[in-house]
């Protein structure tokens, strides 16, 4: 026994030296599985023993550990840039966003550093003896990765797979540095989701499945988000507007990108579902993702309203759908510093856009233009005709969801789901009602209170959204009277400058036409180069130019000869005639009078 698992170590052993001088990746994944398979079949049938198994486990343990670091370890930290931004009726602007955006027509956390990859290769892995339980005693530890054992049990997805699937989210979220659409917002919407399934009580409506594409559709619905919008991938002809049709450009990127991610091995979290599993579960998350195109808000809001005025059952993924959407909006409905904090993060990510739309010769996307934004006002039209319209319909649905599981489960005197039976929610079948989620407590194997029905308070849930929303909008609204201001003030500023400007031009034009109005004192035409220096105020008048006169005629001149007055009314550097008349003045200083006007 000792002898094959000493010969089990060298085979590691030699392996891992060939995969380092090789690079043969594949090769070496190949290997250590046929080995660790063969220490699975020595372990059944009781052909080694436990301090060799440990041993090799370990060993193993750490040579896997060692090839993932040094695969990942040129993934590079980013970091956020956010800018403080200063700056009812609705302003054209806005109107223009609104139509624009929802219609058809913060800072990144960065890894600490005892987080980076550490080890360069295998060698130096196996040399600093790393163990099975010092590894998984580090990623238990890091943050976002404590996983219950129910969880694990109920969506049987392997660790390994779901660590190297979260970091590979990470790497896809920062790869643009956006303000807004970035890592914190996945988890922002994530969690959020989370959130109105448990206080709406909807999760006792779901199966597990459903359950787990609701929080795999919040994780991955921006993945790979460029920090620009669909309109703007479809103006500049972008690769992926092209790939897609000009159709949910950005949205059927990030769906088939994440799920991209997943035909690799090791990041395939979704490995242990049934192929019909997988199946209703990608079609949920397509629906999702593809829902919060923000430029099918209305239609989707008003297939809804349609639907819950029905007598038949609400149809599940649009429920689920209008959830994700209401998560991806929700920043008007939580607490005044988080809010203020997103919106300026997402008017930076605009006005980003909107600097790549003047450098390509562009018109300015609605809010864009970091000039002239009115961020306040859009805020106020936002939560008017979007978020309070989405939380209302949320709130509704949920009701008509959940009061008949609530009816129900008192009925059976369970404080948990309690059965399912045939109601206006649709029909519910016992195969469907085994899959549900039991909420039973690890410690005691009773039923988990905290989540229960029993606990679902709808009307506290609606009247605190709606309360937060009105706080804020209330706040935007002081806000906008101190942009109004602002405003005014740039436009009367703006407004005296031109009359200055104007003033100027005239008192220009004026002497213009006094010294065209002189003449007779035999003085020539200034170049035409002075001519526009004056005009342009490029330079100021020397005395020089100002002693020289325009004159359309001269009787002083008449004995001059036929060829000297050709010399002396011709440009010697051009040959342009040097006729200065009267009109030639005033269209120039016309002109430039224009064009400072405009500017």
């Amino acid at each position: 026994m000792g002898a094959r698992a000493t010969e089990t170590t060298r085979e590691l052993e030699s392996t891992s030296i060939k995969y380092q001088i090789g690079g043969h990746t594949e090769k070496m994944w190949q290997r250590l599985k046929g080995i660790l398979r063969c220490l699975v079949k020595q372990l059944e049938k009781g052909d080694i023993n436990v301090v060799d198994l440990k041993k090799n486990i370990e060993y193993a343990a750490s040579v896997l550990e060692a090839v993932y670091i040094d695969e990942t370890r040129k993934l590079l930290d980013t970091e956020d840039e956010l800018s403080d931004i200063q700056s009812d009726s609705v302003p054209l602007e806005v109107r223009d966003w609104l139509a624009s955006t929802f219609t058809r027509e913060m800072g990144i956390v960065k890894r600490r550093p005892e987080e980076k990859p550490k080890f360069r290769s295998i060698v130096h892995a196996v040399q600093a003896g790393i163990f099975v339980e010092r590894m998984y005693r580090r990623t238990s530890s890091m943050v976002g990765l404590a996983y219950p054992a129910e969880v694990i049990v109920t969506f049987k997805i392997p660790v390994p797979n779901l660590i190297s699937f979260a970091e590979a989210l990470e790497v896809g979220y920062s790869k643009y540095k956006n303000p807004y659409h970035n890592l914190i917002h996945a988890a922002d919407v994530t969690q959020t989701v989370h959130y109105i399934m448990i206080h709406t009580g909807i999760m006792h409506w779901l199966t597990e499945l459903e359950i787990l594409a609701m929080i795999f559709a919040a994780a991955v619905h921006d993945y790979e988000h460029t920090g620009t919008t669909n309109n703007f991938h479809i103006q500049t002809r972008s690769d992926v507007a092209i790939l897609y049709n000009d159709r949910s450009v950005l949205e059927n990127h990030h769906v088939s990108a994440a799920y991209r991610l997943m035909q690799e091995e090791e990041m395939n979290i979704l490995a242990n579902l049934t192929k019909d599993d997988w199946r209703e579960l990608r079609s949920l998350v397509i629906e999702m993702v593809l829902s919060t195109d923000m430029s099918g808000h209305f239609q989707q809001i008003k297939t809804m309203r349609h639907t819950l005025q029905q007598t038949e059952g609400v149809d599940k993924a649009k429920a689920m759908s209008l959830i994700l959407h209401a998560a991806d909006i929700s920043h008007p409905a939580k607490s005044w510093e988080l809010h203020y904090r997103w919106t300026m993060a997402l008017m930076e990510e605009f006005f980003r856009q909107g600097d790549k739309e003047a450098a390509l010769g562009l018109q300015f996307s609605p809010l864009c233009d970091r000039k002239s934004t009115l961020v306040a006002q859009s805020q106020i039209g936002f939560i008017d005709f979007i978020v309070e319209p989405t939380f209302s319909l949320l709130t509704d649905s949920m009701e008509k969801i959940v009061m008949p599981l609530i009816e129900e489960a008192s009925k059976s005197g369970s404080p948990a789901f309690g059965t399912p039976s045939q109601n206006s929610l649709g029909a519910v079948n016992n195969a469907e009602a085994q899959r549900r989620p039991s909420f039973k407590s690890a410690s005691d194997g009773g039923t988990h209170t905290e989540n229960s029905l029993a606990t679902v308070d709808l009307t506290s849930f609606k009247d605190n959204l709606m309360k937060i929303i009105q706080a804020n909008k209330e706040r935007w609204k002081e806000l906008a009277v101190e942009e109004e201001l602002v405003k005014n003030v740039g436009e009367q500023e703006t407004d005296q400058s031109r009359n200055s400007t104007e003033a100027q031009l005239q008192e220009e034009t004026t002497r213009i036409q006094n010294e065209s109005s002189q003449g007779g004192d035999g003085t020539a035409c200034p170049p035409r180069s002075i001519v526009l220096q004056v005009v342009s105020f490029d330079t100021p008048l020397s005395d020089e130019s100002n002693s020289e006169k325009c004159t359309n005629s001269d009787p002083n001149q008449k004995d001059l000869t036929d060829a000297q007055q050709e010399t002396q009314n011709t440009d010697p550097l051009n040959g342009e005639p040097k006729h200065c008349k009267k009109s030639e003045d005033l269209v120039k200083a016309t002109e430039q009078k224009e064009a400072l006007i405009q500017n």
